[in-house]
């Protein structure tokens, strides 16, 4: 399985990990508070099925979209998905650092009011929405990364999601088994990190594509070579060009674009808090 594959795979596994954590709550919460949750559950999963409808249909629309499209303006619209992909990547990161730790409680405050309002399609709406916001995120990641460079055919994307998908169910009974143990905090840092370092290598796909078009300037020859290192088109460089956005040969648009985008993700993930000086009269 090469780079982007690889890339695929770490997506589906990484959001489909989130859709089940939301799922599990929502479940263990009727369980734990409704005398007869078969009923509830009936609309938990009926959510859950309708999510998956809703991600399904927007994959059928964004590959027919680009099925039907000219060469040129195939071009433009897979540029354009890239970045959209690596901006909801930044968007998805930046939401979880602003509602992790209430993200569980809010679910539950939610339920509560549903049952107590005995209206059960409030439980329908809370999995149709977690599962259809995880499932579009991922549908159009996926196809951002395809659109990016030699993943392989739309067949092979679909195998290396289906290794993502059975990766998920053994994180999940891993994670089940290993209960409270679990450092989550530890889990979402590691693979925080690593989806900061897709986003940047889906960014520099988009800068080439829009380089490409005559749409943004080079501004400059290749700034230096690191080729004879690490070259980004072979078996390792282009693992890592793949997943980092490493090149060899930038020019300085893409080191612009690079140094720019790192500078943006670590304020808006990382804000610098204004210090507390007591001021003395």
């Amino acid at each position: 399985m090469n780079a982007q594959l690889g890339a695929i795979a770490f997506v589906v596994w990484r959001e489909s990990v989130e859709a089940l954590l939301v799922i599990s709550i929502l479940d263990s919460w009727l369980v734990a508070q409704v005398a007869d949750p078969r009923r509830p559950r009936g609309f938990l999963w009926s959510g859950v099925a309708a999510g998956l409808a809703v991600a399904s249909l927007l994959a059928v629309a964004l590959t027919g979209l680009g099925d039907v499209l000219s060469d040129d303006a195939q071009q433009v619209y897979q540029t354009v998905t890239v970045l959209i992909a690596a901006a909801l990547i930044i968007q998805m990161l930046v939401w979880m650092h602003r509602h992790a730790r209430t993200m569980k409680r809010n679910l539950e405050t939610a339920l509560d009011a549903a049952v107590e309002r005995r209206k059960l399609w409030g439980v329908f709406v809370l999995a149709l929405i977690a599962v259809a916001r995880e499932g579009s995120e991922m549908v159009i990641f996926l196809y951002g990364m395809l659109s990016a460079g030699a993943g392989g055919s739309l067949a092979s994307g679909v195998v290396a999601a289906l290794v993502g998908v059975g990766m998920t169910m053994l994180t999940y009974g891993l994670l089940r088994l290993a209960g409270k143990r679990m450092p989550w905090r530890l889990f979402f840092s590691i693979t925080e990190v690593m989806l900061m370092f897709l986003a940047a290598a889906l960014l520099m796909t988009g800068i080439d594509g829009l380089i490409d078009l005559g749409i943004l300037p080079k501004l400059s020859r290749g700034l230096w070579n690191t080729s004879r290192v690490i070259p980004d088109g072979g078996a390792g460089g282009g693992f890592i060009s793949a997943l980092t956005g490493y090149r060899a040969q930038p020019n300085l648009m893409e080191l612009i674009a690079y140094a720019a985008y790192w500078a943006a993700v670590l304020c808006l993930l990382y804000p610098r808090r204004p210090s507390s000086r007591t001021s003395t009269a």
